[in-house]
């Protein structure tokens, strides 16, 4: 098991929580489930609802599109943060190359986190208005 401070440096990386206080992230901390997931094991699949974010703390996993593989995961690689906010579809299927051991934040978990600190919400606001700034600057720029 991974100690509070590895929580915190790994959540740290995660886009839509990179703005969030070091109080704010060991909340998100506590939130949170560590979870042992074995190789060969598919953790996400493309198509399928989502409603939990994934921290990898340990081991590696794969990132196939329609069946191509695209990327490969490791410690402190996060996937599936959208999820969090809108439950939509995934994008991509990600499969335990090896054992993993992530760290799970469930939508319920992340929602209740808002109610209890609106600020977190205005937080992530301001980081996903970044990020769709980027995008039209890449695409229209």
């Amino acid at each position: 098991m991974a100690n509070q401070s590895t929580y915190l440096e790994q959540l740290a990386t995660v886009p839509l929580l990179s703005s969030f206080s070091k109080r704010e992230l060991t909340k998100v901390a506590r939130a949170a489930d560590e979870v042992h997931v074995a190789a060969g094991r598919t953790i996400v699949e493309q198509g399928h609802v989502g409603h939990e974010c994934f921290v990898i703390l340990s081991g590696t996993a794969s990132v196939t599109v329609d069946g191509t593989q695209i990327a490969s995961f490791g410690p402190g690689d996060h996937f599936g943060e959208l999820a969090l906010l809108d439950g939509g579809p995934r994008t991509a299927t990600v499969t335990a190359s090896s054992d993993l051991d992530l760290l799970v934040l469930g939508q319920r978990e992340f929602l209740g986190l808002l109610e209890e600190l609106p600020a977190l919400g205005r937080k992530m606001l301001a980081t996903l208005a970044g990020q769709i700034r980027e995008l039209d600057d890449h695409l229209y720029g």
